[in-house]
C-alpha cells in the first residue's frame, strides 16, 4: 500500500475527498495523509506554494506529481532528484480553449463596440469571416494544441510555433518573425523558461500588423494599483483565470501516475529538467 504525502496545505480542502475517489476508481490501495515521516512517503503530491522545498530526505519517493501546469518554481530546485510530473488536466485544458475561443471571438467580433459602446454610436460594421482572420499561437503543447483545434473548427486560420522542430509547426527565428507578420490575433501558450521569456520584444511586436490582438492568458499578477495597464484602454486586464487545475479532473491524472508508478511503468507528463517543462 504505497503512502502518498499531499504536500499542498491550502488545496486539501478541494482534493481530501477527490483524490481518494479517483484512487479507488483506478483500483488503488493507498494511504493519503498531510504529514508523513519522509522514509515513509512513496509519493509527493505537491504546489511550488507549498512549505515543502527540501526534497532531500525523500529518498523512497518515486515521484513528485505537481498540482500546477507551470513549473518554473521547483525545476530548478537542486534537492529534488525524484521524477517531476507536470499537471496535464482535462479540466484545465477545457477551461484554457474556452478562454481563448471566447476572447478570440470577442476581438474578432468587434464585441466591445456594442457592449461598452462609451459613446453611444451606432456602428453598422460587420466584421470579416473566421476565415479573414489568421490566428497564431506561441506555444504548442498541450494547450497550444487543443486551442489550434477549436480554432481551426470555427475556420481560423491557424498558424503555430514552437521552440523545437516539429511537423507543420514553425519554429525558430525565422519562423517567429513569419509567424508574427501574418497574425491578426496573436495567443501566447509558452511555458515560462530562460528562453521564452521577453520574447516578445519591441522588435518582434513590431512584425505584427498593425492592429492586432495578443491574448496573454498567462500569469502576469499581481499589477499594482497604478499600474498604466489599469486605464489603458486598449488592454483589458484579468485575473489567473484562464484555466484552473480541476480537482476532479486532476485527481485522475495523480491516480493514473500512481498506478503506473505501482506497476513500473512510465509516469505521464514527466519534466524535461534540461528544458524546463
Amino acid at each position: 500500500m504505497p503512502l502518498i504525502l499531499f504536500a499542498a496545505p491550502p488545496l486539501w480542502p478541494e482534493y481530501r475527498d477527490a483524490l481518494p475517489a479517483a484512487l479507488a476508481e483506478a483500483g488503488i490501495d493507498a494511504t493519503l495523509v498531510t504529514e508523513a515521516p519522509p522514509e515513509a512517503v512513496d509519493y509527493i503530491v505537491y504546489a511550488p506554494v507549498s512549505p515543502l522545498q527540501d526534497f532531500a530526505p525523500y529518498r523512497r519517493a518515486k515521484a513528485v506529481l505537481s498540482l500546477w501546469a507551470g513549473v518554473e518554481r521547483i525545476v530548478g530546485n537542486p534537492t529534488l532528484t525524484q521524477p517531476l510530473a507536470r499537471m496535464v488536466d482535462p479540466g484545465l485544458t477545457e477551461g484554457m480553449v474556452e478562454w481563448v475561443v471566447g476572447h478570440t471571438l470577442r476581438h474578432h467580433l468587434g464585441m466591445d463596440r456594442h457592449i461598452v459602446n462609451p459613446g453611444q454610436v451606432w456602428d453598422p460594421t460587420c466584421p470579416p469571416l473566421a476565415r479573414e482572420r489568421p490566428v497564431t499561437i506561441l506555444g504548442m503543447g498541450a494547450l497550444g494544441s487543443a486551442c489550434a483545434v477549436a480554432l481551426t473548427a470555427l475556420n481560423f486560420p491557424v498558424t503555430g510555433w514552437s521552440r523545437s522542430e516539429r511537423p507543420g509547426l514553425l519554429h525558430g527565428e525565422n519562423g517567429l518573425r513569419q509567424a508574427l507578420c501574418n497574425a491578426r490575433i496573436l495567443v501566447t501558450l509558452l511555458p515560462k523558461t530562460r528562453e521564452t521569456e521577453n520574447l516578445l520584444n519591441a522588435e518582434r511586436l513590431a512584425w505584427l500588423p498593425r492592429g492586432a490582438v495578443i491574448l496573454n492568458p498567462e500569469r502576469v499578477e499581481p499589477l499594482p494599483q497604478d499600474h498604466p495597464f489599469w486605464t489603458h484602454p486598449k488592454v483589458t486586464v484579468t485575473p489567473h483565470i484562464a484555466a484552473d487545475t480541476r480537482a476532479v479532473t486532476a485527481s485522475r491524472v495523480l491516480a493514473e501516475n500512481i498506478r503506473r508508478g505501482e506497476a513500473g511503468e512510465p509516469f505521464l507528463h514527466l519534466v524535461d529538467r534540461a528544458r524546463g517543462y
